[in-house]
């Protein structure tokens, strides 16, 4: 058996011809960029890649499936950088290029789910200062406000601390595709919120949004309440006050049941102390803030082995990132899911441009989403 350190100055020696190999590669991966520039030829050509990482896991013996991955990565950094040659993703530069600053939120009409006192109006005032708020009965119906331009923004939940992500918004979000041009975590706090002439101790119902029922669900437990799902928190706490139930209280903010007249029974009722939950600004116009620091984006995936993993490599390869992934199915298609990615990063960085130029000419139903400052 050789001594440790002898295996050592030959892995050492070992990897400095791979480096040096893989420097030549990269100089021949160059060279081909060149060529498909100057012969106007796509930067992936899938069928030859295939073909390749089958030879090279059949060469690969025991290690084959390893040698695969290693080879699967080294074409993926080559076609990243054979698209920068070629200058892919014009489309998506010019696009970016164009995009304003925010204006001011003076004046400017907002569209939020639910009514006076819901988390959502909190986030408004917070996120859009001096903006025109208008409800709406459901998230659909903020997306449509946009949509039609009845408001100039929509403002949405988009993912708790406790409850986890609203599948419905990210649905919606991959359904219409706008811009997200603001972001904001913002602390929640529940109340039970019950009449004037009620006690803790006549309660037996709480009213409340699923994902408010949710993120208090040990309290409800230890209770023994009945929760009764509502549109919004705000909306049990107002219909708490107009059904006049001794038996009944709203889960919802303190300011709501301030709102609603309504007498806070108990505090805190958070299963998590730091409960917290993302909003998210919603535009058909793009926006993107010189201190940007955050970028969604939605793709499909190629029906390739590993394009997932492929993908990803990227955004290892430079150093960025992901703070959230969601899958959600693609509508009318089986088994098909549809991604929603967010990662922290700019568009004014050079790297970051050309990572999402790369990704739009070869992720399927590719839409940038925005970069903005949370």
């Amino acid at each position: 058996m050789r001594d440790l350190s002898e295996i050592r100055k030959d892995i050492d020696r070992i990897d400095d011809e791979l480096i040096a190999l893989f420097k030549r590669r990269m100089d021949c991966a160059k060279e081909v960029g060149i060529y498909k520039k100057a012969n106007n030829i796509p930067v992936l050509n899938q069928k030859r890649e295939d073909e390749i990482l089958a030879e090279v896991q059949e060469k690969g013996g025991e290690y084959g499936a390893a040698a695969r991955l290693l080879f699967s990565n080294i074409m993926e950094l080559s076609r990243a950088l054979q698209h920068n040659i070629t200058g892919s993703g014009q489309a998506l530069r010019d696009l970016i290029t164009a995009a304003r600053e925010m204006p001011s939120a003076d004046g400017v009409t907002v569209a939020f789910q639910g009514i006076k006192g819901a988390n959502s109006y909190e986030a408004a005032q917070r996120l859009l200062p001096g903006a025109v708020l208008t409800d709406r009965k459901t998230f659909e119906d903020v997306f449509d406000a946009v949509d039609k331009e009845e408001v100039t923004f929509g403002i949405l939940p988009v993912e708790n601390s406790t409850a986890g992500s609203v599948s419905a918004v990210y649905d919606l979000i991959l359904k219409h595709r706008f811009y997200i041009v603001g972001a904001l975590d913002m602390r929640i706090e529940h109340c039970l919120g019950g009449l004037r002439q009620s006690s803790l101790e006549d309660i037996e119902i709480v009213w409340s949004h699923p994902q408010a029922l949710s993120q208090c669900e040990g309290y409800i437990a230890r209770h023994n309440l009945t929760p009764v799902p509502k549109a919004n928190t705000a909306v049990a706490a107002r219909d708490a006050a107009r059904e006049k139930r001794l038996n009944v209280a709203a889960i919802c903010t303190p300011r709501a049941a301030e709102e609603y007249g309504l007498r806070i029974l108990d505090s805190g009722l958070q299963d998590n102390p730091y409960n917290t939950t993302r909003f998210i600004v919603i535009s058909k116009q793009l926006y993107i803030a010189p201190d940007a620091n955050k970028i969604s984006l939605c793709f499909s995936l190629p029906h390739v082995k590993g394009s997932l993993y492929n993908l990803l490599c990227r955004f290892n390869s430079l150093g960025l990132n992901l703070t959230k992934i969601e899958s959600r199915p693609a509508k009318g298609k089986d088994f098909e899911y549809l991604f929603y990615l967010d990662f922290t990063g700019s568009v004014h960085s050079e790297n970051v441009i050309d990572l999402l130029s790369q990704l739009s000419e070869e992720m399927p139903e590719f839409s940038f989403l925005g970069n903005y400052r949370e």
